[in-house]
């Protein structure tokens, strides 16, 4: 008999803090039959994607194979802030698309092999902006 009333004793003692401990676990995980419903307002925004379109000469011909450099500031409130640098290449028709661009103020360059080399900044205010790059041709050295 003096078993069975230490064990009464401890259990009585233990079962506040045993649904604590119960109750923690079921907040921590979410019953799944309950799905949360889905609203139209917290779809994440279409990714930004700048697009650049690269010709060159008198006959605004495509530039294939040109090198786009895209160059900005990612600004920190804490640490420094650090120069972020993507490069992209042309395709065919003389596009490249930078995707994940910030919007602010970048830096464009383009090279090309037999074309002058251009930099420019620009001011990205639209996610899906299109900036035209018209490359010239070198002088001729004699």
């Amino acid at each position: 008999m003096r078993n069975f009333s230490r064990i009464l004793l401890l259990s009585c003692a233990l079962l506040p803090a045993a649904l604590t401990f119960v109750g923690q676990i079921a907040a921590q995980n979410p019953p799944a039959s309950s799905p949360e419903p889905k609203s139209s307002a917290t779809k994440p925004d279409p990714q930004s994607r700048i697009t650049i379109e690269v010709t060159g000469g008198e006959n605004e011909t495509p530039v294939e194979n040109a090198s786009v450099y895209f160059k900005y500031v990612e600004e920190h409130k804490i640490k420094k802030n650090k120069t972020m640098e993507l490069n992209v290449k042309t395709n065919r028709e003389g596009v490249a698309h930078v995707p994940d661009a910030p919007l602010g103020r970048v830096l464009i360059q383009v090279i090309a092999e037999g074309w002058k080399s251009y930099g420019r900044w620009f001011d990205i205010t639209d996610p899906k902006q299109k900036i035209k790059v018209h490359l010239d041709r070198p002088p001729k050295w004699y």
